[in-house]
């Protein structure tokens, strides 16, 4: 029989899950109670649905203010300009899934009854449809930083036909590769069933408070989404999230140090009044948004990094507030487009601000 790293689910023992790939439903469903209105759920359930609807509201703004100033031909005449306008949508369709895949959690778990071609939706699609979105908003920047190193490197020699047709076929082949690494998720989700019994208190009009209480036991049927993995597909797992996470901010930092440092020595070498350090020290401080980006993004991937380096079954119900903001936080990169690469560019911004003035005088 092939060895699995699965974890025992029923009466006996409390759900227990792989910390790789730890999900939304894997930290909630020890805390939701079942048959209970929302605003009967614990602080946790509810203080989750407040963020995750802010973090809804501020993603929906970032995205279609960053839509609004990528639409412009102009900005996409380069392929700096055609990934940020793919990576606006990325970030849009990233926060309506986040949503939508939270309150699949929460509904599902609080109505038992619920039918199960809903939940295998969750199980084996949202999920790894959220996985894709993530990794792609990564894979983006590190294209957009490449580009910006390239066109630095070549100066006025830099070809933006090539530059736009690159893009265009990079944008196409990146979600298929992406695709690729993660093709074997929803193989290995499957809906498991198990039943749980309880007891309820029997509600006797003629007795009182201080009498002796009955309780009746009841099953309760429940159906959760769990993921197996052979141990070769854990060490596969481990590998593609560095690979998805990691590699893009190599690319973005060395790209930022590429620039400041480059443009410093060809500047050194044309103002020879200016020692290098002088020029470097100045570009680090004109540039220093190009330094501070990635160490932010990285910031915000470690907690997706640590959680998926605990090996064995991790009891998500153990410290639900630590594996939920950790979870929360992994999703905050794709709502700073608008942030890190409009803010920062008197360009951008003028573009944003006359694309705001004509959409309001329609």
């Amino acid at each position: 029989m092939k060895e699995q790293s699965s974890c025992v689910i029923g009466d006996q023992c409390n759900l227990f899950t792989k910390a790789i790939g730890l999900t939304i439903n894997d930290i909630l469903r020890n805390q939701i109670q079942s048959n209970t209105p929302l605003i009967k759920q614990s602080i946790l359930i509810q203080v989750a649905a407040a963020i995750t609807m802010i973090m809804f509201i501020v993603g929906l703004i970032n995205g279609a203010f960053s839509f609004i100033t990528f639409k412009n031909k102009e900005l996409r005449n380069v392929g700096c300009g055609i990934y940020l306008f793919a990576s606006s949508i990325t970030s849009l369709s990233t926060v309506t899934i986040f949503t939508i895949k939270f309150w699949f959690a929460v509904l599902i778990q609080m109505h038992s009854t619920v039918r199960s071609s809903i939940l295998r939706t969750d199980c084996l699609f949202l999920g790894p449809f959220l996985k894709l979105c993530l990794y792609l908003d990564g894979w983006l920047n590190a294209c957009i930083a490449i580009e910006r190193t390239v066109n630095v490197s070549k100066g006025v020699t830099f070809n933006k036909k090539m530059s736009r047709h690159m893009a265009r076929y990079i944008i196409v082949i990146l979600p298929i590769l992406i695709m690729g690494t993660i093709i074997h998720e929803p193989i290995q989700h499957e809906i498991f069933e198990y039943p749980i019994q309880k007891y309820v208190l029997i509600e006797n009009n003629n007795s009182t408070m201080n009498e002796s209480s009955e309780y009746e036991p009841i099953i309760e049927h429940h159906a959760i989404c769990i993921i197996r993995y052979s141990r070769s597909l854990q060490t596969y797992n481990t590998v593609t999230l560095f690979l998805h996470l990691i590699v893009p901010f190599v690319a973005n930092l060395s790209s930022a140090i590429f620039i400041i440092f480059g443009t410093a020595r060809q500047r050194a070498t044309i103002q020879k009044n200016q020692t290098f350090k002088e020029h470097a020290l100045k570009q680090m401080s004109e540039h220093k948004q190009l330094l501070i980006s990635p160490l932010i993004l990285l910031i915000l991937t470690i907690p997706r990094i640590i959680l998926s380096l605990v090996s064995g079954c991790v009891d998500p119900s153990s410290n639900p507030w630590l594996y939920l903001c950790a979870y929360f936080i992994s999703y905050i990169p794709p709502m700073l487009v608008f942030a890190v690469f409009v803010l920062p560019s008197e360009l951008y911004m003028k573009t944003f601000k006359d694309s705001m003035t004509r959409w309001s005088r329609q």
